[in-house]
């Protein structure tokens, strides 16, 4: 069984799934990319954005531009975080 935090959203067209992830995993591309592909296959179809949050509880993303973009004008409190869980 594998438990995933983090959300699906809809936005513009465009569905995509953000997942909670430690902060040292957003430290380099290629650890990030590694990460990303990971989970693929527990959203398939859809880009994958890593968040990690500071010690201050300041999110970091990374993925798509276009969608990094979008979520920085989005406050952090009004994503509807939830815990996934998927029989592998």
């Amino acid at each position: 069984m594998v438990k995933i935090q983090g959300a699906v959203i809809k936005e513009r067209g465009v569905k995509f799934a953000i997942v909670i992830v430690k902060p040292h995993l957003l430290l380099s591309q290629a650890e990030s990319q590694t990460t990303a592909q990971a989970f693929e296959p527990y959203f398939p179809g859809m880009p994958i954005v890593l968040m990690a949050q500071d010690h201050h509880g300041k999110p970091a993303y990374w993925g798509r531009k276009d969608i990094i973009s979008f979520l920085s004008k989005v406050p952090f409190e009004a994503i509807h975080w939830v815990e996934y869980t998927f029989d592998m």
